[in-house]
């Protein structure tokens, strides 16, 4: 299963793009919308999100705001820029030709 995890992490910046082209999320929401979407199969951590999220946003990929959300809670909403969603075009097309190749190295189809 380590060796599942690892794998993943290539992916996370391509899953959070996916799912802040759909609205914006606080970084627990994004968490819970892969666990959810991946029936359990991608669990991410917070040390792995976080890292990834501040990454993108020095890269201009997100853009994050504060929301009061209760009377003295606040959460960090992130929000896809249109640099993120062209990043998010070239990252799906990388995995696209990369898993075509994947099947015909493996034979699968």
């Amino acid at each position: 299963m380590e060796n599942k995890n690892m794998f993943y992490r290539g992916y996370v910046e391509l899953l959070v793009l996916k799912f802040l082209s759909e609205k914006d999320c606080y970084g627990y929401e994004i968490v819970k919308s892969i666990k959810r979407a991946s029936k359990d199969k991608i669990s991410l951590s917070v040390g792995t999100l976080y890292p990834t999220l501040y990454k993108m946003i020095d890269q201009k990929y997100i853009s994050d705001y504060k929301k009061q959300t209760g009377e003295r809670m606040v959460k960090v909403y992130y929000h896809l820029e249109d640099a993120g969603k062209e990043r998010l075009e070239a990252l799906v097309s990388e995995y696209r030709e990369f898993s075509q190749v994947m099947n015909e190295i493996l034979k699968l189809k």
